[in-house]
């Protein structure tokens, strides 16, 4: 399995590292991808990557909750990273307005200025959507070409704006603890989406599956995200790990 959406460098882990980056190997994990938030966590991120070369890959990126009046001068430093070297992704990216609309112009303009700088490198994006669906598909289909490509991760929309998704050629919908809930729509849209459309995530260390949820999450809970997409699939969980895996590995050329 590949973890394709992990904050594991951040300081909820600062205890126990290795131990989580154990786990998560002695379940069959294979990589953890490490989506970056801001100018604050970069180093940690790179720290990580390097400490565990070929299992760990960082993202480049700036996170929507971290878009404010000082916008252009963090998508400078975003942009001075990306010249330097190489990542897997542009992420993570996208629109949020559940805490904040005061920035949502700002919001969209950072979107698609790392959506453009992510064609001209050839990388996937990932997507951060909270109550924003309309405008990220708003800027997406502003820049969408054969060359963007990316995941939705941490999807909860509903079947249409799942349906809107797998309208996009390159595009997968990244699934986590949220498909383990009790009270949860996702189930019923997962059911929808192709196997061949889905990556898993965990979004360590938030949003830990069911029976952990409310606890502090990590890549080994991954397992119980794998468990669930095969019971609502009605597939076997070696078949949702391979195909997942193999999504993952053609998204982000790992």
């Amino acid at each position: 399995m590949i973890d394709t959406h992990s904050h594991i460098y951040l300081s909820e882990f600062d205890e126990d590292r290795a131990e989580v980056v154990e786990r998560a190997k002695r379940v069959g994990l294979k990589k953890i991808l490490l989506p970056n938030v801001d100018g604050e966590t970069i180093e940690a991120m790179h720290q990580l990557e390097g400490q565990y070369k070929g299992f760990c890959h960082a993202m480049m990126g700036l996170h929507p909750t971290s878009v404010d009046h000082n916008y252009r001068a963090a998508l400078d430093e975003v942009k001075k990273h990306l010249d330097t070297r190489p990542y897997i992704a542009v992420g993570e990216i996208g629109i949020d307005l559940y805490w904040d609309k005061t920035f949502r112009a700002e919001q969209m303009e950072a979107f698609e200025q790392q959506i453009i700088w992510a064609k001209e490198l050839n990388l996937p994006i990932v997507i951060h959507c909270r109550e924003a669906f309309a405008e990220v598909f708003e800027v997406v289909e502003k820049q969408m070409d054969d060359k963007l490509c990316g995941v939705f991760h941490s999807f909860t929309g509903n079947i249409e704006e799942a349906r809107r998704i797998l309208g996009y050629n390159n595009f997968m919908i990244g699934i986590n603890g949220v498909v383990t809930f009790k009270n949860t729509h996702l189930r019923e849209v997962v059911k929808e989406v192709p196997l061949n459309k889905l990556v898993l995530e965990t979004d360590a260390p938030y949003l830990a599956p069911v029976p952990k949820r409310g606890r502090r999450n990590e890549p080994a809970y991954i397992e119980k995200v794998a468990e669930t997409i095969a019971l609502v699939h009605g597939k076997d969980i070696e078949d949702v790990k391979k195909q997942t895996t193999i999504n993952a590995k053609q998204l982000f050329a790992v």
